[in-house]
């Protein structure tokens, strides 16, 4: 029997120990590369689970230059639940209730590309714009308003101009539900010169979240109507509008816009100021000495008789 060794294997005395010493060393050591490294790995960077959980981290740029590096990762970016996921994030909205119409990718596109109505029509007279947010409207009924108070009772029988006269709101039905998007619009005087007119009017301006991809907005064959107007024939301390859900007029998800106290700002703070929740939005200017304001509304239908998929709220000094 040859000598025992210490790990237990035994020499033959013909120089067996030593090349067993030097196999022994070579099996039992290990490479200090982790195994993603490694030539015989079974790693495979091309994981679409992986790669869809990493793109609801990324803005929306960075998901067009990761779709641009080649044909797979389009494939897998462009998938229309990615664009959801982030579109409803960025939004800070829940999901609609209903299927859209419209790719997410195309939605998240039109929403943040930094288009405004204005700049489809009417942009001789558009001067300034702030983008306030988006919120959603869960039925087909809206109440609009030029005040931050109103009657806690609101017959909806009545008409717009008497529901304007004597509250400063009114009933607005048929619209259509879904995520909106809200701005701020600074826009010229229109019943004077452009040229020479130094006046302003401040619009409140919402809009369905679908309305810049419809065929009908965008030859110009679906148009703003005049639904009501009236004059504030007395000092008004600030030019005021808002939209609201009207089945969550008492709900918690519009509280935050009648706290209005909480966000017009002081006094003689002239700067524009404005309140999105998940059912309403608002705006709200404070303003100095004036003789009143003069309110005009404004729907625009999908079609004559289709939806409403925007609104507007406008305030001019008189």
């Amino acid at each position: 029997m040859g000598k025992r060794l210490q790990n237990g294997a035994a020499s033959d005395g013909n120089g067996s120990e030593k090349r067993m010493r030097r196999s022994s060393s070579i099996c039992s050591c290990n490479s200090p590369r982790p195994p993603f490294l490694s030539p015989h790995s079974n790693f495979n960077w091309y994981e679409e689970d992986i790669w869809s959980e990493i793109a609801k981290f990324l803005d929306g740029k960075s998901l067009v230059k990761l779709a641009a590096t080649n044909r797979w990762f389009r494939r897998v970016i462009m998938d229309d639940t990615i664009w959801k996921f982030v579109s409803l994030r960025d939004l800070q909205v829940p999901p609609p209730p209903s299927l859209v119409a419209y790719r997410w990718s195309k939605l998240y596109t039109s929403a943040f590309d930094g288009s405004h109505s204005f700049m489809f029509h009417q942009q001789e007279k558009h001067i300034d714009w702030m983008r306030i947010g988006a919120f959603s409207l869960d039925s087909s009924l809206a109440l609009l308003a030029e005040r931050l108070s109103f009657p806690k009772k609101i017959r909806k029988e009545d008409t717009v101009e008497n529901m304007l006269q004597s509250h400063g709101c009114c009933m607005l039905d048929n619209v259509k539900s879904g995520i909106w998007i809200a701005d701020l619009q600074l826009v010229r005087c229109p019943v004077c010169d452009l040229n020479t007119c130094d006046g302003t009017m401040q619009t409140l301006d919402a809009r369905h979240i679908e309305l810049f991809l419809c065929e009908g907005y965008q030859n110009g064959s679906w148009e703003y109507q005049l639904i009501g107007s009236h004059d504030i024939k007395k000092r008004a301390d600030g030019a005021a509008g808002a939209i609201f859900d009207f089945t969550h007029l008492k709900g918690s998800s519009t509280s935050a816009v009648f706290d209005y106290p909480s966000w017009i700002g002081r006094q003689n703070d002239w700067q524009p100021k404005a309140k999105i929740a998940p059912h309403a939005v608002a705006v709200n200017t404070n303003l100095q000495d004036n003789e009143g304001l003069h309110v005009k509304y404004h729907t625009m239908r999908a079609g004559s008789d289709g939806e409403v998929v925007a609104i507007r709220i406008s305030q001019q000094l008189l």
